[in-house]
């Protein structure tokens, strides 16, 4: 098969579902609200499983370290370069996904990613491992962007604060279950394991998104959203569809509101992935803790941001939208979290594990928010562009912290690494400070 052939055939596989004929007003009802619950369902669960296998590598650092003979600086490498890849293809391919159907895209991605886990597990190159991780990050940014286009589809712009929040928890719950199946896995039978066991349950888990994912209301013959709740924001998706270009540039680059959320979530992510890139590591060389008992606090610091971030997102939308101000009042008592940790440590295991949950309890509704307030100042069918340019920033400041930790720790102790962070957390606060009264005009 011809070049030009292989790209028809993909374009036309992604290419998103047609416009269907109007189902009878009596089943309009009934239909929206089986096909909005089972969305918001397989978004969740889907996006879970993305976690399975891009955030087991933490949980498996410390014993892939001694059986491979790797530097501090050499996880530290793995971990930037993936962040740095996922930034990139959340930003590229959130705009093709834009323009896709992703009852298609999503489990794809998704089943390269498990190929690429078993490779990566079957190698002890640090060459190859870098290439693998590095390139499992960029496909790893198609995760998102079928889920945002999808929930902005069949959610409306007044109820995004809550529905966001409740979906968000998909990140608490697969960050969380990995870091328990890839500690024990990996304490038990080795670091291969830790990829070997979460590919066998994404490899089910795209089998499942296939099955349960369908493209927008119209493509189902109901009609859109706006329409059908009522809502009808100013900034409503115009009929035709955009071009790239058009996303990329008139619906993100030249939009002043995307780039303060985008600068402002660089330094969210460098606090939400200090613990959970750094956490594990720290705790076994600072406190002599085993690798099982990394995986417990990575799923306390996951597990707390599930209740936090269902009831703040619900609260921004009764403050009218005000993301901002939400996610800044959320950093001052993690600023506090890192100033006990630098200043006053605790001498327990379970006293860092209170910290930790601390940090997991506050970070993520900042996390989800940021990401939301990009939404409500862009448009519907601009939805993974704008997500992906602010997700990049964020990937951006993880790599900052995975390289920078790796080099501060090494040279002048965890103490310093740390306080490093709480420095992130004032500038955080400080960019989010002149926006605290935005919100979206309905």
């Amino acid at each position: 098969m011809s070049q030009r052939k292989w790209l028809n055939w993909f374009t036309e596989i992604f290419r998103p579902a047609p416009v269907r004929p109007r189902l009878e007003a009596k089943e309009i009802p009934h239909r929206y609200a089986a096909l909005r619950r089972q969305m918001l369902e397989a978004t969740f669960l889907g996006y879970a499983s993305y976690y399975l296998v891009r955030t087991n590598l933490p949980n498996a650092a410390a014993d892939m370290k001694d059986a491979l003979g790797y530097t501090q600086q050499e996880v530290g490498l793995l971990m930037g370069a993936t962040g740095l890849t996922y930034g990139i293809g959340k930003f590229i391919l959130g705009g093709i996904s834009d323009r896709s159907n992703p009852r298609y895209l999503m489990p794809f991605g998704l089943l390269l990613a498990t190929i690429i886990n078993l490779l990566f597990g079957a190698m002890n190159s640090f060459t190859i491992h870098l290439i693998l991780w590095s390139l499992n990050g960029f496909i790893q940014g198609v995760g998102w962007g079928p889920c945002g286009r999808t929930l902005g589809y069949w959610y409306s712009v007044s109820e995004r604060g809550r529905i966001f929040g409740f979906w968000n928890i998909a990140h608490n719950l697969g960050g969380g279950v990995t870091g328990l199946i890839a500690g024990y896995s990996a304490e038990h039978w080795g670091w291969s394991s830790a990829f070997y066991i979460p590919a066998a349950l994404t490899a089910v888990a795209s089998l499942y998104l296939f099955l349960r994912l369908r493209d927008t209301p119209v493509s189902e013959g109901l009609p859109p959203i706006e329409e059908y709740r009522g809502d009808y924001p100013e900034n409503l998706p115009p009929d035709h569809d955009l071009s790239l270009k058009e996303i990329f540039f008139g619906q993100v680059l030249q939009n002043r509101f995307v780039w303060i959320f985008a600068l402002a979530n660089y330094f969210v992510y460098m606090i939400r992935y200090s613990l959970l890139d750094w956490g594990p590591i720290y705790l076994v060389q600072f406190y002599g803790a085993r690798l099982s008992q990394g995986g417990w606090t990575t799923f306390f610091y996951e597990l707390a941001g599930v209740p936090s971030t269902i009831a703040i997102g619900y609260l921004s939308d009764r403050l009218g939208g005000r993301r901002a101000l939400v996610s800044m009042l959320c950093l001052v008592p993690i600023l506090a979290a890192f100033w006990v940790l630098v200043f006053h440590p605790p001498a327990t295991f379970i006293g860092q594990v209170v910290l930790f949950s601390t940090v997991g309890f506050f970070i993520y509704p900042p996390v989800m928010l940021l990401g939301v307030a990009g939404l409500d100042f862009g448009s519907a069918k601009a939805v993974g562009a704008a997500a992906g340019f602010i997700g990049l920033w964020g990937y951006l400041g993880k790599v900052s912290q995975a390289s920078g930790l790796a080099w501060l720790s090494t040279h002048f102790g965890w103490p310093v690494a740390l306080g490093a962070i709480a420095a992130s957390v004032l500038a955080a606060i400080l960019l989010l400070l002149p926006v605290v009264n935005l919100r979206p005009k309905n």
